[in-house]
């Protein structure tokens, strides 16, 4: 079977299917995600960044695959719980929900935020509703107002060794290509040039060619466990929003050096005993905060051949492919659930499932179905051009 094929069976007769049976809420609106192994629903508690999330799966798929009808269903729904329930007066969006939507967590940081504003500007493409684009373009420029002071009022930090964190600037620059039909293109190109001089610029370690977590106001590296962090996955899915910068932009250097970076992080990564993708480093080898550190988790797995294959698309480099085979052949042995279907999230070093839950608070309708969705077409046009080689 072709490898496009792989991917968009697995995407439209295994994932979007139990999503579609176990997840949606009948009765209040919106989804739930935490789903057991069979898909039963074990807590009834809605994460709005996750019904964002969710939203835009089945806006997305609306637009690209098929205009099904029932996709667009799915996705009001979402829709129409997320702006009745997830905000507060002042527009700020809550973690999580009851089921009705009774607020349970307040907004201490923006990415519910940023879910949302990618869920309206999908949903707004689907339909061509005005008020849903122009609640897209009010929520991005909600986010950038408090791009410097991401959690607000909840900072814990007392600024004595003040810190910014990749995640921001990591996902702006994916927000920003989803939000063009939204936003003005003087927004976007300010917005694109922010996140890849920060991306590429202040969290790249020039000596190893890594991409760290957090580092100080001004782009340089700070000895503390913070300043350390690693995060494999985040660094690996920042760098298929650059090739798709790049390719936007005809920037062949960006997309080459994106790729440089992703064979970087996986060199530095790889678990030589067991296989598969460390969750956290320390940039020095030192013992880290997060005990989980050594888990094989399902996102992280996931980005990496969507920035795989769209590196290989690229460039067509060797390494690139016996990369996107090493990661291929250990995530597609170790997360699918073929007796039950969609994927485990987490795994224990050795690669067995320490949790068998198909969703929760952090795992939803978005990375599965996202990664499938971008590696079906990047293999398309992979496997179109080599039979006209």
């Amino acid at each position: 079977m072709q490898q496009s094929n792989i991917y968009k069976d697995a995407l439209l007769n295994d994932v979007i299917p139990f999503w579609q049976q176990h997840s949606l809420d009948h009765q209040n609106g919106g989804y739930f995600s935490c789903l057991d192994m069979k898909g039963e629903v074990y807590d009834t508690d809605k994460f709005i960044w996750l019904q964002g999330r969710q939203a835009w799966t089945f806006s997305m798929l609306y637009n690209e695959v098929e205009s099904d009808e029932k996709w667009l269903e799915i996705a009001k729904s979402g829709i129409d719980f997320i702006r009745k329930h997830g905000m507060d007066k002042e527009g700020n969006f809550y973690f999580s929900v009851t089921k009705e939507g009774q607020p349970l967590i307040q907004p201490y940081n923006i990415f519910s935020d940023c879910f949302a504003a990618m869920a309206f500007g999908q949903y707004a493409r689907a339909t061509g509703d005005d008020e849903i684009k122009s609640l897209a373009g009010q929520t991005y420029r909600n986010i950038l107002k408090k791009r410097d002071t991401p959690k607000g009022v909840y900072e814990k930090q007392t600024g004595t060794r003040p810190l910014k964190g990749f995640a921001l600037p990591m996902i702006l620059s994916n927000l920003v290509l989803e939000l063009e039909d939204v936003l003005d293109p003087q927004e976007v190109e300010q917005t694109i040039n922010f996140s890849v001089n920060q991306v590429m610029g202040d969290f790249l370690h020039k000596e190893t060619g890594i991409i760290y977590e957090f580092v100080t106001p001004n782009g340089k590296f700070e000895d503390s466990f913070n300043g350390r962090l690693l995060n494999p996955g985040h660094g690996i899915e920042a760098m298929w929003f650059m090739i798709d910068i790049g390719a936007r932009t005809n920037n062949h250097d960006l997309i080459k050096k994106a790729t440089q970076i992703i064979l970087n992080i996986l060199e530095y990564s790889w678990d030589r005993e067991y296989g598969g993708i460390y969750y956290f480093m320390d940039a020095k080898g030192k013992p880290l905060q997060q005990l989980e550190w050594d888990q094989k988790l399902w996102w992280v797995h996931l980005e990496s051949l969507v920035a795989l294959t769209k590196a290989y698309l690229h460039t067509r480099d060797e390494t690139v492919l016996k990369w996107y085979n090493k990661v291929h052949d250990y995530a597609w042995a170790h997360f699918p659930d073929p007796g039950n279907g969609e994927w485990f999230g987490y795994l224990n070093r050795q690669g067995e499932p320490l949790n068998t839950s198909k969703g929760g608070k952090w795992k939803g309708c978005f990375h599965v179905p996202r990664a499938l969705y971008q590696c079906w077409k990047s293999f398309e046009q992979i496997e179109h051009s080599q039979t006209y080689e």
